[in-house]
């Protein structure tokens, strides 16, 4: 019931304080939610990536994990 009350002619009148701004361009928009947030991302990433200060043996990497090949590395878990 409250739906059909509600009908989008209702929003032409303006409510008493309502002082709508001028509309943004599309540079402004653009640069206001891609520009900025991709930004905002890269400054962040960028000063982790910088002021990272774990130590190298910490750090999780292919060199440092030592696998059996194959096969073989279920026959030997078994035994």
């Amino acid at each position: 019931m409250m739906l059909l009350m509600s009908s989008p002619a209702l929003a032409v009148a303006r409510d008493d304080g309502d002082d709508p701004g001028s509309g943004l361009s599309v540079i402004d928009t653009l640069g206001l939610f891609v520009a900025a947030p991709l930004a905002l991302f890269a400054i962040i990433a960028g000063l982790v990536m910088v002021l990272d200060k774990s130590h190298e043996s910490h750090r999780v990497t292919t060199r440092n994990i030592k696998t059996k090949a194959g096969s073989k590395a279920k026959a030997d878990s078994k035994a």
